[in-house]
C-alpha cells in the first residue's frame, strides 16, 4: 500500500510540488507563528534566567517581574539573607520607562543594581563595563546600534541624563529592551530606599525550593520563588497577556493553515479519481481504496511537516541576525499539537472525496470518470 500510495503520489512532479508545497506552506505558517510566541515568552525572560540568582524575593504575591510592582524593605532582605543556605543576597529596583534613545522613544524594563554586589547586574557586557559610576547606563547593543549610538553617548530615563558606559547583548525583544542604571542613582529618583526584589544565591548542595518555602513562611510581608518557579510564572503572565496579539495571530495562523491543508489534500485526492477508480474496477475493495488514501495524505503531511520545520529552523538561525529582538523558538510540544491537529483533518479531507469515489460504479470509469 505504501508503494502503491507513493506512487500514486509522485506520479505528476508538478501535482507533487504543488500538493505536498501547500501543505509545506500551511504548516510553515502554523509552526513560525508559534515559534515567533514562544521565542517572544523566552526572550522576556533571559535576564531571570541568566542573572545568576537562585530565588527571587518580591512583596507579598507578587511572583514575576513583567507588569508587576514590588517593593521591600531591606530588612526584609537581611531577614531573607539569613536563611539556612543562602550564600548572597543583592538588590535591584525595577520598572518600565521609557528610554530617549537618538531620536526615538524606546520602552524599557529600567534596572538600578549595585555594581559591588554579587548579582542585579547585566548578565553579558561586551563592551564598555559593568562597574556603573553614578550618573551611567548600561543600554543593550541592539538598541544603541539602532540609534548609531556607542559608549559616552547620553540616555534620558526616568527624567534624567545618564551616560552610556557599556553595552549588553541578548535583552531586546520584540516588545521592550533593558535598560541598566546605578542603585543609587534609581533611589535618589524614586525618594525612598525600598527595594524591588532580593536576589539570593544558594549555597552549594542546597535546594532553592524548600529555601524560598521557608523564607515566604518567616516572612508574611514577601514572596520567595525559585528561579525556575518564578522564570515560570514570568513566561505564564507573558503568554497570557503581554502577547495577545501574537496568541491571536497563532490561532487565525492555525486555523488558516489547517483550511488550506484540508483543501490541499481534498483536492489532491480527487484529482486522482480516474485512478482509484481504475482500481475498484481491478477488483480492489473499498477498504483497499481508503488505505490507499490515507497513505496518500499521511506522506503529504509527512514531506510538508518535513520541509516546514526545516524552513522554520532556518528562519530562526537568519532573522535574529538581522533583528536580535526576534526570536525564533520551535518547541516539540508545537510540532506535535501541529502535526497531530493537521493529520486529523487532513485524513479527514482526504477521505470525504475518497467516499464518494467508492460509491461509484466502476463501469463509470470506462465512461471517461
Amino acid at each position: 500500500m505504501l508503494h502503491l500510495a507513493w506512487r500514486n503520489l509522485s506520479q505528476s512532479r508538478t501535482q507533487f510540488s504543488l500538493g505536498v508545497g501547500g501543505v509545506a506552506l500551511a504548516l510553515l505558517l502554523m509552526l513560525a507563528l508559534d515559534a515567533l510566541l514562544a521565542g517572544a515568552a523566552e526572550k522576556l525572560v533571559v535576564y531571570i534566567d541568566q542573572v545568576g540568582a537562585d530565588i527571587f524575593v518580591a512583596q507579598e504575591g507578587v511572583k514575576n517581574m513583567h507588569m508587576a510592582t514590588s517593593a521591600i524593605t531591606l530588612r526584609d532582605m537581611r531577614l531573607a539573607s539569613h536563611a539556612d543556605g543562602i550564600a548572597s543576597a543583592s538588590p535591584i529596583l525595577y520598572t518600565t520607562g521609557v528610554v530617549k534613545a537618538g531620536q526615538a522613544d524606546i520602552l524599557s524594563y529600567i534596572i538600578g543594581f549595585d555594581p559591588a554586589e554579587a548579582l542585579g547586574g547585566p548578565p553579558r557586557v561586551i563592551a564598555g563595563t559593568a562597574k556603573l559610576q553614578r550618573d551611567e547606563a548600561i543600554i543593550d547593543e541592539t538598541v544603541a546600534r539602532s540609534q548609531g549610538l556607542g559608549q559616552g553617548d547620553e540616555v534620558e530615563l526616568l527624567g534624567e541624563t545618564f551616560t552610556i558606559a557599556g553595552l549588553t547583548e541578548g535583552l531586546t525583544n520584540i516588545t521592550n529592551s533593558v535598560t541598566f542604571i546605578h542603585l543609587k542613582d534609581f533611589q535618589e529618583l524614586r525618594g525612598q530606599e525600598a527595594i524591588s526584589y532580593a536576589l539570593l544565591k544558594v549555597k552549594p548542595g542546597y535546594a532553592p525550593g524548600p529555601i524560598a518555602a521557608a523564607i515566604t513562611a518567616r516572612n508574611p510581608d514577601v514572596t520567595a520563588l525559585a528561579r525556575v518557579e518564578f522564570a515560570r510564572e514570568e513566561r505564564q503572565l507573558v503568554t497570557d497577556m503581554g502577547v495577545e496579539l501574537l496568541n491571536i495571530m497563532n490561532l487565525s495562523g492555525l486555523l488558516i493553515g489547517l483550511a488550506v491543508t484540508a483543501l490541499t489534500l481534498y483536492t489532491s485526492t480527487l484529482r486522482k479519481r480516474q485512478e482509484y477508480g481504475v482500481l475498484k474496477a481491478m477488483g480492489a475493495k473499498n477498504w483497499h481504496l481508503y488505505r490507499v488514501v490515507v497513505m496518500q495524505a499521511f506522506l503529504s503531511l509527512a514531506l510538508g511537516l518535513s520541509i516546514a520545520i526545516t524552513l522554520v529552523w532556518l528562519m530562526g538561525l537568519v532573522l535574529p541576525r538581522i533583528n536580535s529582538g526576534i526570536s525564533f523558538l520551535l518547541t516539540p510540544a508545537a510540532i506535535t499539537r501541529v502535526g497531530l491537529a493537521s493529520l486529523l483533518i487532513g485524513v479527514a479531507a482526504a477521505l470525504a472525496p475518497a467516499w464518494k469515489i467508492a460509491r461509484l460504479d466502476p463501469a463509470q470509469v470506462f465512461r471517461g470518470l
